[in-house]
């Protein structure tokens, strides 16, 4: 493959819903580690670096084999700092020219190498789309979504809405946060993932587990314990 592709982990050391959350031991190995292990198993990734403002995460990074040249600035490690602001100063700071960033959240362990490998190769695929982000079905419809007043009355959300019957409702999807796969230049102009002719790639429930909290750890150990399988 001709283009150049970045795999960008980022990791900021302070989760307030689950602390020390992306050093925290998953089967036996931190959890920033999975991500770690995942990207560099990818054939098309070049490079594998953190983006982290935690030394003892960029420690844990650099163990399960990542680069980590530099340290995210604070302005960029709170919670109101966007993904693409911290894209955008890795690839600055690298100072390297990438066709490609794929950005991976330790959040997301349960990924494949090979979810990371289909949306490089769907992005490559179809010229024509900026992004391929990963995306698991939604188990609730928005067709059946309601809405309450002050009162509690209740109002669909979608008009006409229960009218569909449930075999005749499109299938749904929603990122699952575990790969984001965009063109560098189409990032740089438009400093967003998702836009308009993005393209999805679909994951089981039992690969899109995002840890938020330790309710969504105990569930992603439960799943390691069951051989992957829900």
């Amino acid at each position: 493959m001709s283009k150049s592709v970045l795999a960008l982990i980022t990791a900021r050391g302070g989760s307030k819903g689950l602390p020390g959350k992306n050093i925290r031991p998953l089967g036996g190995k931190p959890l920033v580690a999975w991500t770690v292990e995942q990207a560099r198993a990818c054939p098309l990734v070049d490079r594998v670096v953190i983006s982290s403002d935690d030394p003892e995460i960029i420690l844990a990074a650099q163990a399960a084999g990542c680069e980590a040249p530099f340290i995210r600035p604070a302005e960029l490690a709170s919670d109101t700092a966007s993904s693409a602001d911290v894209a955008i100063h890795a690839l600055d700071a690298l100072g390297q020219d990438f066709d490609i960033l794929v950005l991976l959240q330790p959040t997301s362990p349960l990924r494949e190498s090979a979810d990371i490998d289909a949306c490089i190769r769907k992005l490559v695929d179809h010229p024509e789309a900026p992004s391929v982000v990963s995306v698991t079905e939604s188990s609730k419809s928005p067709w059946w979504m309601q809405t309450m007043d002050d009162g509690g009355r209740l109002s669909p959300l979608m008009p006409d809405a229960n009218a569909a019957r449930r075999q005749d409702q499109p299938r749904v999807f929603v990122p699952n946060g575990a790969v984001y796969v965009v063109r560098v230049a189409w990032l740089r102009q438009r400093r967003a993932f998702l836009g308009e002719g993005s393209l999805g790639h679909e994951m089981p429930a039992d690969r899109s587990v995002d840890i938020d909290s330790l309710l969504d750890f105990r569930i992603a150990e439960a799943i390691l314990a069951a051989g992957g399988q829900v």
